[in-house]
């Protein structure tokens, strides 16, 4: 398809560049987009723009049954969306499944229900009216590696609140994204609520973001990337919410179950073959434990089947691109040439496809690149500690403050890591993500700004207005 969804429209505009959409796995092209100019772009703001008012003054419950009938259309849809993501990105289809049906899904309804739940207007101890409205028109552009679910994180909260929205997905995944705008039709959303532009993020992206017709801008991606962005908003006082990405901790203590902890950690740390910005990439173990741990990470990773997503047997596929699997090599080899001590990493010997082995790497400095950037690839990093105020420093030791996951059996001491480690998501003896998913997900440091996900998510599209003096608003 090389169409784009503006103002409740399918268009194909003439004169615009088509860029091909690659199967990671095979190679083959299995579609292709346009690569949006001004004109598409303005469209697609001055569509937003206008429905904005009627779209806002709808009641709350009425915008919330608009998500709960997207979810059940995504549901009734879910099997071929989940073989389009899998055959796009490269995700063996069980965690597809899962992550980019099930999981949105479960977003949408439980933004729809915190949206009928929120306290809208209320007033204060000084008896003034506290009113929450729509921030206004959204920017969204999201990232590749979870693409349904990461559209959704931000469709859903801003929809709930009363804003409307121009989407814009990464170049690598954008067929999913046309598919979820197909569902938006499907369901009756009105003409220019939701919006959609495809293309480059150095050209499209750039467009969109310089653009002085959107009120928020909600970003998921790199560091880099985001600090533009941010740059950019920061400069037009208008309002970012960024998700940059992590170089997560695990931390094991010297009283749990090493071969459990070691096991889930490299389990989480490759779901999607590492390309997800939370996982657990820095195992860090009592340095007695270390070799120990190594062989139990390098026995596990070796269980990892990779090949075709679409096939059951299927653990683990290919890079996103040939562009990913080139830096995770360049990554791993360059800790290898470092004198590391690692344990597969390779270029798999595949016919066709962006294949890498699944990587572990211990014997590394702890400044060294492996352990401080985002590889963004199945690559685990085995760091020693030598007590509890150690693991803590070891784990704050990056740029980052994502997420952070630790294991030990003692209440007491799980309490002083859980506050000592400084990230916005820490998960206690392998608990992942409870249902309903509302539980604020973003992080600290230069893992960004705001919070997605449940009340705090939908928070970040709303604006916070005080009527002051004797004022009859009706809520909702």
């Amino acid at each position: 398809m090389n169409s784009l969804y503006i103002d409740g429209r399918w268009l194909s505009p003439a004169g615009r560049e088509l860029m091909p959409v690659i199967n990671p796995a095979t190679e083959e092209v299995i579609g292709s987009i346009v690569d949006a100019d001004d004109r598409d772009v303005a469209a697609a703001f001055a569509a937003a723009r206008r429905a904005l008012p009627e779209w806002s003054a709808r009641p709350v419950g009425e915008r919330a049954a608009y998500l709960d009938a997207l979810a059940g259309a995504l549901r009734d849809n879910g099997e071929r969306l989940a073989v389009l993501a899998a055959s796009e990105i490269g995700m063996p289809l069980a965690e597809s499944r899962g992550v980019q049906v099930a999981l949105p899904e479960a977003v949408l309804r439980s933004t729809a229900q915190a949206a009928r739940d929120l306290d809208w207007e209320y007033r204060d101890i000084s008896e003034s009216t506290v009113l929450r409205e729509p921030v206004g028109v959204v920017l969204g552009i999201t990232p590749w590696n979870f693409p349904v679910h990461q559209l959704v994180a931000k469709l859903a909260p801003a929809l709930a609140a009363g804003c409307t929205i121009v989407l814009k997905p990464a170049e690598l995944t954008p067929l999913n994204a046309l598919f979820l705008a197909e569902l938006c039709d499907q369901v009756g959303l009105p003409a220019g609520v939701v919006n959609l532009v495809t293309g480059r993020g150095s050209t499209t992206g750039e467009k969109l973001v310089q653009s002085r017709a959107y009120d928020l801008v909600s970003f998921t991606g790199s560091l880099a990337v985001g600090r533009h962005i941010g740059a950019v908003a920061g400069d037009r006082v208008v309002r970012a919410t960024l998700e940059l990405g992590g170089k997560s901790p695990a931390v094991v203590m010297d009283d749990a179950d090493l071969e459990a902890a070691v096991r889930t950690t490299v389990r989480n740390c490759f779901t999607n073959a590492g390309q997800k910005c939370n996982a657990p990439t820095r195992l860090i173990v009592p340095e007695t434990d270390r070799s120990r741990a190594m062989g139990i990470a390098t026995a596990a990773a070796a269980e990892y089947r990779l090949g075709d997503p679409l096939d059951p047997g299927t653990t683990m596929g290919p890079m996103a691109s040939d562009m990913q699997r080139d830096k995770v090599l360049r990554y791993v080899d360059g800790a290898r040439e470092r004198g590391a001590t690692v344990a597969g990493g390779r270029r798999a010997d595949r016919p066709t496809g962006f294949f890498v082995e699944p990587a572990v790497i211990t014997d590394v400095d702890e400044a060294d690149p492996v352990v401080q950037e985002e590889i963004f690839g199945p690559v685990l990093v085995i760091l020693g500690h030598q007590g509890e105020a150690d693991a803590i420093r070891i784990a704050n030791d990056t740029p980052y403050g994502l997420s952070a996951e630790l294991w030990s059996a003692d209440p007491a001491q799980t309490a002083r890591l859980v506050r000592g480690i400084r990230a916005g998501q820490v998960r206690v003896n392998g608990v992942r993500s409870p249902h309903p998913p509302v539980a604020p997900f973003g992080g600290y440091k230069a893992s960004g700004l705001g919070r997605e996900l449940g009340a705090f998510g939908l928070e970040e599209y709303l604006e916070v207005k005080a009527v002051l003096g004797t004022f009859e608003g009706e809520a909702g």
